[in-house]
């Protein structure tokens, strides 16, 4: 399997990269600068300078794309929908590191937790960022999408267990009451879902 990291430099894509090429596959990181994970092909270049001449030849596009500041933030839509357009009508799966905020706390799926009363204040701007970028990427049938939330604590320095459970759009808590995983255990669920391939155009979360 031919897997493409978009953002393999950061804490996400470096352990997903790092996961991927545990397992033997061949891995190639998308970066602007020095490549600073595992993967065995670097490909220099901006997200939005990238072609579908670029993603021609993968099985599976990872975007672990992250934007904080407020001049930036707009960019997890513009993002995606440069990938959806270059990957549109291909058989390229395209996964995306997403967000919790986006996550609905109603089993009739209104509410979002970012709209909830104790979300965190300093948080809310990037999840309303990533949520419209999510419902954008509803619209697009065109391209094989999966989006994978974390749980509400996503923790980078937390360690690897080796298990994870799946949920789909309804925040879901542990037995102790929390949501929670680390970035190891992410990605672990993040390259089950490029082998298997089991929820095109849905939204997963992954909580620990």
């Amino acid at each position: 399997m031919k897997l493409a990291v978009i953002g393999a430099n950061g804490k996400a894509g470096r352990l997903i990269v790092a996961e991927a090429v545990a397992r033997g596959f061949d891995v190639t990181a998308v970066v602007r600068n020095e490549n600073h994970s595992s993967a065995q092909n670097i490909l220099k270049k901006d997200l939005f300078d990238l072609t579908n001449a670029d993603l021609a030849g993968f099985d599976v596009v990872i975007d672990a794309f992250a934007a904080w500041t407020p001049e930036t933030l707009p960019q997890h839509s513009s993002s995606l929908a440069h990938l959806c357009d270059i990957l549109a009508g291909t058989n390229v799966r395209l996964l995306v590191v997403g967000g919790a905020g986006s996550l609905y706390i109603d089993d009739s799926l209104t509410v979002q937790l970012v709209d909830t009363p104790d979300f965190p204040v300093e948080y809310k701007s990037l999840a309303q960022a990533m949520a419209k970028a999510l419902m954008e990427l509803r619209k697009r049938d065109d391209v094989k999408w999966t989006y994978i939330s974390p749980a509400a604590v996503f923790d980078p320095e937390g360690k690897k267990t080796g298990h994870y459970r799946l949920a789909g759009e309804i925040f879901t808590l542990n037995e102790q009451g929390e949501s929670y995983v680390s970035y190891a255990d992410y990605a672990i669920a993040m390259i089950d879902e490029a082998v298997k391939g089991e929820h095109i155009r849905q939204r997963i979360s992954v909580f620990s």
